[in-house]
This record gives C-alpha cells, sequence and structure tokens, in this order.
C-alpha cells in the first residue's frame, strides 16, 4: 500500500508562541551580538551570542512543527531573523576586518539580484516563490560559519583547526547562496513566461 503524504501544518494567526518567542529573542540577540563586536570587542561573548543566534534558527522551526504551532508571524519573523543576523554580521565583521570586502560584496549582491527578481515579479501580480531548500541550507552553513571564523580570531588557540573550518563553511554557504539564486530566478523566469503567455 502506497504511503500518503503528511499534510501539511496551517499556519494560525497566533502571535504569542513559543517559536515566535524564541524568534524575538533572536532578534534582541543582533544588537547585543553587535555591541559585544564593535564596542568592548568582547568577541569570546560576541561569539556565545552568534552561536546561540545560528542554533536556534533550527530550534524555531523544530519547536513549530513538533507543537503544530506554526504562524503566519512566525513564518516571516524566521526568514526576517536569518537576514538580519548575517547583514548584522557582515557590517560587523567588515568594520573589524574579520571578513575580506569581497565576501560582503558577494553576499550582498546575490541579496541585490533577489530583491530586484521580487520587485519584478511583484510588478506583475506574483509573491516571492517558494523557499528552496538549498537557500535554507545556504542560511544554515552560513550561520555556522560566522561564529567559528570570529573564534579563530578571538582564540588563537584553536586557529589551526578554526580558520579552515570557518573558511570552509562559508565557501560552501557561498555557493550554495549562488545555486539557491539560480534556482529562484529560473522560478521567477518561468511565472513570467507563463504570464505573458496567458496575456
Amino acid at each position: 500500500m502506497s504511503q500518503q503524504p503528511a499534510p501539511s501544518i496551517a499556519a494560525s494567526n497566533r502571535i504569542w508562541t513559543l517559536p515566535n518567542v524564541i524568534s524575538f529573542l533572536r532578534l534582541l540577540g543582533v544588537p547585543l551580538f553587535l555591541y559585544l563586536l564593535l564596542g568592548p570587542q568582547n568577541d569570546v561573548a560576541a561569539v556565545i551570542v552568534l552561536a546561540v543566534g545560528g542554533t536556534t534558527d533550527w530550534v524555531d522551526g523544530y519547536v513549530a512543527r513538533r507543537m503544530n504551532s506554526v504562524s503566519r508571524l512566525g513564518e516571516l519573523l524566521d526568514p526576517f531573523a536569518d537576514r538580519l543576523y548575517i547583514l548584522a554580521t557582515l557590517i560587523g565583521f567588515t568594520v573589524r576586518g574579520v571578513v575580506p570586502y569581497w565576501l560582503t560584496g558577494a553576499l550582498l549582491l546575490r541579496e541585490l539580484v533577489l530583491g530586484v527578481a521580487l520587485l519584478v515579479l511583484r510588478r506583475h501580480g506574483y509573491g516571492p516563490p517558494p523557499v528552496h531548500y538549498v537557500g535554507k541550507t545556504g542560511t544554515f552553513v552560513l550561520l555556522a560559519a560566522f561564529p567559528v571564523i570570529l573564534l579563530d580570531q578571538a582564540v588563537p588557540a584553536v586557529e589551526a583547526w578554526a580558520g579552515p573550518v570557518g573558511w570552509g563553511l562559508a565557501w560552501w554557504a557561498l555557493a550554495l547562496y549562488w545555486a539557491a539564486a539560480a534556482l529562484y530566478l529560473a522560478q521567477a523566469a518561468q511565472l513570467l513566461r507563463a504570464a505573458r503567455t496567458a496575456a
């Protein structure tokens, strides 16, 4: 007997769910991370905040599915928190010289390209394409790379392995990010071609 696919969990309109609280706490971690990184330059504490923020990216989604508490607000908060963490980390790391300008430029250019594609889709009455697992994997890997890269600078005793691991993850994330961008652009082009055919 063939198995039926598991039914998707309907998103509710609830605001105060445990996954949403986790996402709110993640957002509060962004200014704390920037303060620790750029103010007193307490890199070890900044690593901890960044690692917790990256870990809870997985936790809030897992809790939402396990507790059947998926919400529309959560579906917006989670990717917003991801992008805010990535943007804040890139800005902070670039100011401190932790990452080179080319990495920041490559990641921001990807966001710019997708932003333009989204504007074009909206002009034709379409919403954003569905999130692809390649993009989510890229985000997860990037959020894992950042604290390891900073750990390499903060703790000289671990630089022998932290540097190669952190930069290996960063390269992997960059490749996945641009692969996901290519998939999103292909989806957008398909929607626009369908719109022209139907017109």
